[in-house]
């Protein structure tokens, strides 16, 4: 299925940027580190939670990241060729995420079954949910009880973004058929705020914090909220009026949201109890969160020059973020939950849980995530893959998990 504008002559607005220094061109390699980060965070919130409180924001910066990358992979090919390739689309995402999730839940289901009194004894039944990207409505009870808090439970964040990504790419294609980017961004910001009402009325209604936490819906918009910023990006000129304003501003708002995101890490206690907190914190809390990701992906796009994109850029983060990232995330609760009674020093089992998945993630994408893109490569777009290098095709913006 191939989505395509009408008309034989695009317009300014709709043109391919003429330089390679266009905001929506170029990898970002910034984002690659800020992914780094992310994952450490999360990482930090499932080892040593009371050190970390926060950790799991590194889940809203994930979904804000995802909308906004998603967002800017479609724009670049709708630009440049005037349509979107749907079947290609998915097939890619696919294969760039679903072999690595496929051989976590197979190693974990395997050691349960040779040691069921270990960490990963009785996941044969997670693995269905998690390996058919349910594991969200799986952790809130839909199929029945209540499955969160397994070793394969985190992938309930992936879920929910291969649930968007199934929808997006055609709200997005269908709405640029009628309007043009800007008008596109501002009607994905309003439904932006649609969702967060949706949530508000799920919150007064009494619903349970595993539906406010790990619905499609309830993270919908902070996962729009990275559309918006790309679509706002895909509209802009580099080099304009509106192009420096932004800049300008990005100068001191990235700093000012990374420094809250930061503090809210070793700050923040998502509320669990039913309350006027808990009302206030899962009515706009999410927003709240992906608007200040925003900024800091938004500063590190406008300012690739800056201090923290440089830092975020340096190779020790950013190849990580690029290469490790999505294994990482996968491996480690199943890592942690399989050393907890193997190494009783916390001290030592937060180390040792690290290093085993770095080098776990790194067999994934050695062996797994990259032989199989490549081969999907040669088999979606082979006339792409004969005519341009591999470190050329590289240079894209960071990919999704």
């Amino acid at each position: 299925m191939t989505f395509q504008r009408n008309g034989a002559t695009p317009t300014l607005e709709e043109r391919p940027f003429a330089h390679g220094n266009g905001l929506i061109s170029g990898r970002k390699h910034a984002l690659d580190g800020l992914r780094t980060i992310a994952v450490a965070f999360v990482f930090l919130f499932h080892t040593v939670t009371e050190l970390v409180p926060g950790g799991s924001i590194g889940v809203d910066v994930f979904f804000t990241l995802s909308g906004f990358v998603i967002t800017l992979l479609i724009m670049k090919e709708y630009r440049a060729t005037g349509r979107l390739r749907l079947g290609v689309f998915y097939a890619k995402r696919l294969a760039r995420l679903w072999p690595a999730l496929l051989a976590v839940c197979a190693v974990v289901v395997l050691g349960g079954l040779i040691f069921p009194l270990s960490g990963w004894g009785g996941q044969e039944a997670n693995a269905i949910p998690a390996a058919g990207y349910v594991m969200n409505l799986s952790n809130f009870g839909m199929f029945g009880a209540s499955t969160g808090g397994n070793a394969l439970s985190p992938t309930w964040t992936l879920a929910v973004e291969e649930q968007f990504y199934l929808v997006w790419p055609v709200v997005l294609l269908v709405m640029l058929r009628f309007w043009k980017v800007r008008t596109v961004a501002w009607l994905t910001a309003v439904l932006a705020v649609g969702f967060l009402v949706s949530r508000f009325v799920l919150v007064m209604d009494g619903s349970p914090l595993a539906r406010l936490y790990n619905g499609p819906d309830t993270r919908a918009d902070q996962l729009l909220l990275g559309c918006v910023m790309a679509l706002m990006f895909a509209s802009v000129t580099p080099g304009s009026r509106v192009h420096a304003a932004l800049q300008a501003g990005a100068r001191w708002a990235g700093p000012l949201a990374g420094l809250a995101l930061a503090a809210a890490v070793f700050a923040l206690k998502e509320p669990n109890e039913t309350g006027t907190w808990f009302n206030v914190f899962w009515t706009g809390g999410p927003t709240v969160l992906a608007l200040l990701a925003g900024l800091v992906i938004g500063s590190l796009v406008l300012r690739p020059a800056g201090r923290a994109s440089r830092i975020l850029s340096h190779p020790w983060l950013a190849n990580p973020g690029r290469d490790l990232s999505y294994a990482a995330y996968l491996w480690h609760l199943p890592v942690y939950l399989l050393l907890i009674p193997l190494v009783p020093s916390l001290w030592l089992r937060v180390p040792a849980a690290a290093a085993l998945t770095v080098l776990l993630a790194y067999l994934s994408f050695r062996f797994v995530e990259r032989p199989i893109r490549r081969w999907a490569s040669r088999r979606l777009e082979p006339d792409v893959v004969r005519s341009v290098p591999e470190r050329a095709r590289e240079l894209e913006p960071a990919g999704t998990r």
